[in-house]
């Protein structure tokens, strides 16, 4: 074709004859639209390729890549199949298919990995920094071991991990009894010597990890070699490359041991014999904006998690200018030896109103928060252990101004804003103590103050009153704040926790004094003999409050008891809590790379949690890392997970072109839309994001539509792969379904809580995934309708359908004839005491008729969950609802089948709701611990503990269960009494909405 044709793209969508070499030696020629992409041309040439000869030497398409003389006279390799063949503007119509070979495929791999996460790779290596490239590469390695066991197993696990098995969960086997069996096989561990070649093969019983296995090693050497030290506390196991203690068993067979000598430099001081004070010097600021006529200030503080090490230091006041000098040594009421390992470095720049006279009554520290500019955080120590020296330049996050929270932000990300060109900056100096390096100590000098723990500890002489004061504060689960004799009486009695109150570990923890060195070491030490607590309660201890290496590691012992099903229902928290790792490489990382590529499933969610908050400027970098890091050990699921982003993509390009379009746009314009070739091939033969074990095959664009709502949500239906009926989803734009995710994971524990007791409310917690910022996947529940919908289909006007209290019950003898019709008022019964349970638990608001849904079976069912713990909607200063859950007239009238008189049919209804109630209650830490682990998720109502107190209150924590029922039961009448008034509510609802313009 002439160079000159080429502009025949510009007259439109006409078609352009190309030439195609293929390495096979075959010539193709064929037409192509401009607008054809470099991946689909790819498939028409492997369609036109299936008639000529050699076909069968052609191998998988992406094992090719096209070439082309570009406009420059360039050989260009078109690795971004993405791009439109008008984009590439090949110099001459030609493109030639070559083997992609050597990096070739490493560029195939990153330009795949890059599209589907939604971040280059380049960005990392941008970086140019050594934890983001040592992270990268032990998690590649990490990763690409795992794929590599993977493909070493039986067929039949193999099977069950590549086409996992949708099944309701089944008890399992019960377990011989706790006792060791004498038939135990014993497992064979390679195990290899740091600076020796040699290496041993030693069969070990699984049980026996850590120490023993380090004992037989150092037996096997010395009677090999020469005699070495004995102790294993003056070794470390090696596994995957990190150096750590192993607790309980490790699914790795391959260890390598090391000299702990050999660890650090040898020229390096004990960072607990500098008894100097901590400093650092605050050298200036950049691009700071503020008012004239106000001063600039900045606040400094140390903290160990929550905690506050000593006093905050506040710098003098500069005059307001972009780039204040401050030149100031900053030192804290602390030693250098005190500091704990996971010490954080926390700053606000603000500026206050240049000395004026303050009214009367004016608290000083107002002043302070005249003006909050920004944040930010760094830790004291680097990745390696090693105590930070020389000049950072922090970029600073902005502070939203709040009366209700601090200045500084403890909690806050200690990653830098990368906007480094608009974010104000703070050039800080941490000084050289030392002319060489100093580290943290490692683990194995806990045992220096073992011999003070015992005589301040294990030896202390116990009254009978201490012990019985001690029980009163541990049966009190909800007892988390401590006067000062109460923090004395638990450190002294730690061991007597340890022993007798070991699930209360986290009560212990908060009290301890990290900044004094010899509790830091003695709590660590305590820590090594902790028996395992049972995972729901070790979930708490991964809150920013327990920062320590030691405590989180053994948390993450305590996690791999989880099975499966268990990780995926608390998985939303685990990705949360990320948020809280001071570096990259951490345990609680590694746990979910591990077990996501061993459970396909959880590595399908794991993925589509992180990268619906890629966008996230906060997390970006950790998350997408996580990301890069999954993709490599599960290339395989690159190719699926990259077909549902493109088909999430054109998701969203049909909701923007419904609300781009004018009130006139029809479900007719939608389906026109969808019917175009490059649609209906998105939007087809993929796995649901919702459940990877449903596979979306033809969207059947007929029965598609849009939702009269303001967001205009898109309603996808698709044919079924089986006899079973359409599958439907909902896209929304425009949403944050992340607190629907949340409330929705919360009624499915309920509803797994309540089974577990022999009580099954039919609960449906229908599926629902974030997907990016603010959109996301909704499950569509067949064969449903919403109350308003039933009520207005059988009145004449809105006004009265709210008070027709037959619409209900009349709408389910349509439904469910002669016989039918009981199961069906009992599957209403059932599933309506749980949702009257869980809406009053969750604080549920904004619970008008078009949001509460009914299926033909009978099961009612809540959606839309905008707003929770309490967080009702008001109406010109108005608490539009004014009862703790809806149980109106029309419910009790279907529950007593129509009969007036039918009291023991809403007694039962009533059992029901106190005996889920109760069940919660039993279970009411794990709740508090979970919305609790969201705190970092940034949900408007849910920012701090404040706003889990509702929470707390309506489980009714630190009560016992029949006070906790007596209450539940004055709720109970309320809602019944005042039921009037959400039927008010509700007729206000369907009113404004048929005067919607």
């Amino acid at each position: 074709m002439p160079p000159g044709k080429y502009g025949m793209q510009e007259e439109g969508d006409q078609e352009i004859m190309m030439d195609f070499l293929l390495p096979t030696g075959i010539f193709l020629k064929f037409p192509v639209s401009p607008n054809d992409t470099i991946k689909s041309i790819k498939k028409m040439v492997w369609k036109n390729a299936r008639s000529e000869a050699l076909f069968s030497a052609l191998g998988d398409p992406d094992a090719y890549v096209f070439t082309c003389i570009n406009q420059t006279a360039e050989r260009e390799e078109l690795e971004e199949e993405s791009r439109r063949i008008s984009d590439v503007r090949p110099f001459m119509g030609v493109l030639r298919l070559v083997a992609r070979e050597g990096d070739r495929v490493e560029k195939l791999t990153n330009t795949q990995i890059s599209l589907l996460i939604g971040k280059g790779l380049h960005e990392f290596e941008a970086q140019k920094n050594h934890e983001v490239n040592e992270f990268r590469a032990k998690m590649r390695t990490f990763c690409e071991e795992k794929a590599q066991e993977r493909q070493m197993l039986p067929w039949q696990q193999w099977m069950e991990y590549s086409f996992p098995c949708d099944l309701e969960p089944c008890c399992s086997p019960p377990e011989c009894g706790s006792v060791k069996s004498k038939n135990t096989k014993k497992i064979f561990i390679n195990v290899k010597f740091e600076a020796c070649d040699e290496s041993f093969m030693l069969q070990q019983d699984p049980q026996d990890f850590p120490v023993a296995l380090m004992k037989s090693a150092l037996k096997k050497k010395a009677t090999v070699f020469r005699s070495v030290r004995q102790e294993p506390e003056d070794y470390t196991l090696q596994v995957n490359g990190r150096w750590e203690f192993i607790y309980g068993n490790h699914p790795m067979c391959q260890f390598k041991v090391s000299d702990r000598s050999r660890l650090k430099p040898q020229n390096t001081s004990s960072l607990w014999s500098i008894n100097e004070p901590f400093y650092i010097h605050l050298l200036q600021g950049s691009r700071v904006n503020a008012d004239e006529g106000m001063k600039l200030v900045v606040q400094a503080g140390l903290f160990h998690g929550s905690e506050l090490l000593c006093k905050v230091v506040t710098t003098s006041e500069v005059t307001v200018c972009s780039e204040p000098l401050w030149d100031q040594k900053l030192e804290f009421d602390i030693n250098v030896a005190d500091l704990p390992r996971m010490s954080r470095l926390c700053f606000a720049l603000y500026a206050v109103i240049e000395k004026a006279k303050k009214p009367r009554g004016t608290k000083k520290k107002n002043k302070k928060a005249d003006c909050p500019i920004a944040w930010v955080n760094t830790m004291v120590f680097d990745y390696k252990d090693q105590l930070k020296t020389g000049e950072f330049l922090l970029s600073t996050w902005p502070s939203v101004p709040d009366d209700k929270s601090d200045l500084l932000n403890p909690m806050g990300t200690v990653e830098k804003n990368p906007n480094v060109d608009s974010a104000a900056g703070l050039l800080i100096r941490f000084p050289n103590i030392r002319p060489h390096p100093l580290y943290y100590p490692p683990l194995d000098k806990v045992r220096i103050l073992k011999s003070d723990m015992e005589k301040n500890g294990d030896a202390a002489i116990v009254t009978k009153e201490e012990r019985m004061k001690l029980k009163e504060i541990m049966d009190n689960k909800n007892h988390t704040e401590f006067f000062e004799d109460e923090k004395d009486l638990l450190w002294k009695l730690r061991t007597e926790v340890r022993d007798h109150y070991h699930e209360s570990l986290s009560k212990l923890l908060l009290i301890t004094k990290w900044n004094r060195r010899e509790d830091a070491v003695q709590m660590m030490s305590l820590l090594r003999t902790w028996r395992d607590l049972p995972a729901i309660h070790a979930l708490e201890l991964l809150d920013y409050s327990f920062p320590d290496p030691v405590v989180r590691s053994f948390t993450i012992r305590c996690l791999r008891k989880l099975s499966d099903d268990e990780l995926l229902q608390y998985l939303i928290q685990l990705v949360q809590v990320l948020k809280y790792e001071s570096y990259l490489d951490c345990d609680l990382t590694t746990f979910l790379l591990e077990r996501a590529l061993s459970n396909w499933r959880i590595g399908h969610f794991l993925f589509w949690h992180l990268r619906s908050e890629i966008h996230v400027a906060s997390v970006s970098l950790r998350f997408g890392l996580i990301l890069e890091a999954y993709c490599r050990g599960n290339i395989h699921h690159i190719k699926l997970l990259s077909k549902q982003n493109e088909a999430l993509g054109k998701m969203k390009a049909l909701s923007d072109f419904v609300k781009s379009g004018s009130q006139k746009m029809t479900a007719d314009d939608l389906k026109l839309c969808i019917r175009q070739e490059s649609y209906l091939e998105a939007l087809s033969d993929l796995l649901s994001p919702l459940n990877p074990s449903i596979i979306l095959t033809e969207i059947c664009a007929d029965k598609c539509r849009f939702m009269d709502s303001k967001m205009k949500p898109i309603w996808l239906m698709y044919n079924p792969c089986t006899q079973e009926d359409m599958v439907g989803i909902i896209f929304k734009n425009g949403d944050d379904l992340r607190q629907d995710m949340l409330t929705l994971q919360m009624i499915q524990l309920m509803e797994n809580l309540w089974k577990k007791e022999g009580l099954d409310l039919r609960m449906i917690p229908y599926g629902c995934l974030s997907t990016g910022n603010k959109m996301g996947l909704i499950e569509v529940v067949k064969n449903s309708d919403t109350i308003a919908n039933i009520q207005r289909n059988s009145s004449n006007s809105a006004a009265t359908a709210a008070f027709n209290k037959d619409a209900l019950l009349n709408w389910l003898k349509s439904k469910n004839p002669e016989d039918k019709l009981d199961r069906a008022i009992e599957e209403f019964t059932l599933s309506c005491a749980g949702y009257c349970v869980a809406t009053y638990v969750l604080g549920i608001g904004d619970r008008h008729n078009d949001n509460i849904m009914i299926r033909e079976t009978g099961q009612l069912f809540h959606i839309d969950f905008g707003h929770f713990l309490g967080n009702f909607k008001r109406k010109l200063g108005i608490n539009r609802e004014r009862v703790p859950f809806i149980l109106t007239y029309d419910f009790v009238h279907v529950i007593q089948q129509g009969r007036t008189n039918n009291s023991e049919k809403f007694e039962r209804f009533r059992e029901y709701c106190e005996r889920a109630y109760k069940i919660l209650c039993r279970n009411g830490m794990l709740f508090v611990n979970l919305f609790a682990m969201m705190k970092a998720a940034g949900l408007p109502e849910l920012t701090s503990f404040k706003d889990i107190q509702y929470l707390k209150d309506s489980l009714a924590l630190g009560k016992s269960e029949e006070e906790a029922l007596k209450n539940f039961k004055v709720k109970f009448n309320e809602a019944l009494r005042e039921s009037w008034k959400t039927k008010v509510n509700w007729m206000m609802h369907s009113l404004a909405k048929d005067n919607r313009p």
